[in-house]
């Protein structure tokens, strides 16, 4: 029997997805795993929410127990053991354990690093208690504070996924919070009018939002921001982002790509023969655009994972890159996303449409329902589905999903009409809210429907272009209207067109984009040149922060 020695560097998602599905398919190798930290399995996504106490034990946050991996799967386990070089031509890692230096061979070897926070230069940082949250020692450092100090005030630096996930959780806990974010607006991931809805979301719960706004200087009771004025702060969490952990493969001569992130091929194969990597450190593929992205997310590492065990196992297994599907709950919140968002679509020059569609979560009539905000963005020549962002209290992962997989299967825009989805009126409607997207979308690619996307209105009213709101006299008071516009009864629509000028161009609007599109549709058969905005009044006042 021919045994072999392979070497894991970093557990957790990646690390010990690998080592499982190895072991399974090689019962007689040898699986040494090495982990700087003290534990190889735990559930770093749900580290947020022992905070507040929604998740009651800590060691719920253990996913898998170590001595449970030894004697089930056999695994050598070396925790905090941190591999500090790596011998590529004799094929040996040198290790340290209790400051001691340790040597192993092996005959292959994987790397599963993870990505390490980024810390922000800010002057007095070291004056202030700060943390951030990437591993339960990080987790325990945060608890042991809050019950020794007992903080009335703390200040999230960052306003992305894990930012605001321990936003809401220390608000929970009765800590004001204060969000710092550098960009224009939280959760940047996100296109600006759907990132409305979480800021929306935190304000609505009290917790101060800072955009456009970084940290000038810190000391022990506050921090002073770039338009000088102070906010109060017991302690800082620093949540803007993170890196690929590449320093030992830099060291060792391993090729590097974006940010420093190590370069594989479709087997996960790095540039040195018999040493693979995998995880949240790799340079991945996105498959939407095609190029070079980074994905730190917790389901492609363990994909990741898996797929190298089978890759060297023979298995015709291959590396086809990532889509970046992700989602977050702020309270009664929740925003998906997967693809690529409209930013991204700009800077890679690709042609896109967007449509913003707005529907329930199943039938309106049924108690309960709640609504549904649905970006879908596509290419209008190809149709192929270039993203998608969803805002909703309730179903909002059902259609990202659907649609992240649609995306993966290389489905076209208005296929999303023929999808067959489940129906009763607790569950969804006839047309859901992703056939209504394929339906909305077909329209456009056909030139049923010629819209005006929200950001653009500004620039059309300069032009002199006359403004139609088609909503009754009471929507039209409760969600407001834009100044100098004619109000027309949708139901009037027929007999009152005549007041509306056919000697320049026509947007009609309503408040979710459905009584605008029908308006359309009438006033286009009366000679009009007349355009709609797309997902109506109600994401306009979203995209201007209204």
């Amino acid at each position: 029997m021919n045994q072999k020695t392979i070497v894991v560097v970093g557990g957790v998602a990646g690390g010990m997805s690998f080592a499982t599905r190895y072991r399974r398919l090689h019962i007689h190798d040898r699986i040494i795993v090495f982990e700087k930290g003290p534990y190889v399995s735990f559930a770093n996504c749900g580290l947020p929410y022992f905070i507040s106490g929604e998740i009651p034990s800590r060691t719920r946050l253990l996913v898998v127990k170590e001595k449970d991996l030894v004697q089930r799967f056999r695994l050598e386990i070396h925790a905090q053991s941190e591999v500090t070089a790596i011998d590529p031509t004799k094929k040996i890692i040198t290790y340290t354990f209790h400051g001691q230096p340790f040597t192993q061979t092996y005959d292959e070897l994987i790397l599963s690093p993870g990505a390490k926070p980024i810390i922000p230069s800010i002057p007095g940082l070291d004056q202030i208690p700060h943390f951030e949250l990437r591993n339960i020692p990080h987790l325990d450092a945060i608890m042991a504070f809050i019950k020794e100090k007992n903080p009335q005030h703390a200040v999230i630096v960052g306003g992305g996924y894990i930012g605001l996930e321990v936003a809401e959780n220390l608000q929970k806990k009765g800590i004001h919070v204060s969000v710092i974010e550098k960009a224009p607006y939280v959760m940047p991931v996100f296109d600006q009018e759907m990132a409305a809805f979480a800021r929306e979301v935190l304000a609505k719960h009290g917790i101060d939002v800072h955009t456009n706004q970084e940290i000038k200087m810190a000391n022990q009771q506050s921090v002073t921001l770039s338009d000088g004025r102070v906010i109060p702060a017991d302690f800082l969490i620093l949540a803007v982002g993170v890196l690929p952990e590449s320093r030992l493969a830099k060291a060792t001569g391993i090729a590097l790509g974006l940010r420093e992130g190590i370069l594989v091929d479709h087997h996960y194969q790095t540039s040195i023969p018999h040493i693979y990597a995998i995880g949240d450190a790799i340079v991945v593929k996105h498959q939407v655009s095609g190029e070079d992205a980074l994905v730190p997310l917790a389901s492609p590492a363990n994909r990741q994972g898996r797929q190298l065990a089978d890759i060297l196992s023979g298995l015709p297994v291959t590396n086809r890159g990532s889509i970046g599907t992700a989602i977050v709950r702020l309270f009664e919140l929740t925003l998906a996303s997967t693809g690529l968002n409209q930013r991204q679509l700009t800077l890679t020059k690709k042609p896109y449409q967007a449509i913003h569609v707005h529907g329930y979560q199943h039938v309106s009539y049924y108690p309960g329902a709640t609504t549904i905000d649905l970006k879908v963005l596509f290419d209008p020549i190809t149709e192929k589905i270039l993203g998608a962002q969803a805002v909703g209290e309730q179903g909002v992962d059902k259609r990202i999903d659907v649609l992240a997989t649609a995306i993966k299967a290389g489905m076209k825009v208005s296929d999303l009409q023929e999808l067959e989805l489940t129906y009763s009126p607790p569950f969804g409607s006839a047309k859901d809210i992703v056939n209504m997207a394929g339906y909305v979308a077909q329209n456009t690619v056909n030139q049923i429907t010629r819209s005006i996307q929200w950001s653009e209105v500004f620039d059309q009213m300069k032009t002199g272009v006359t403004m139609v709101d088609v909503r009754t006299t009471m929507e039209r008071m409760a969600y407001g209207h834009f100044e100098g516009d004619l109000h027309i009864d949708l139901d009037t629509l027929y007999d009152q067109h005549s007041l509306i000028p056919k000697d320049k161009p026509v947007i009609v609007y309503c408040d979710t984009g459905a009584k605008g599109y029908n308006a359309e549709r009438i006033l286009r058969s009366m000679g009009y040149e007349v355009y709609q905005l797309d997902g109506g009044y109600h994401i306009y006042q979203k995209g201007k922060g209204k």
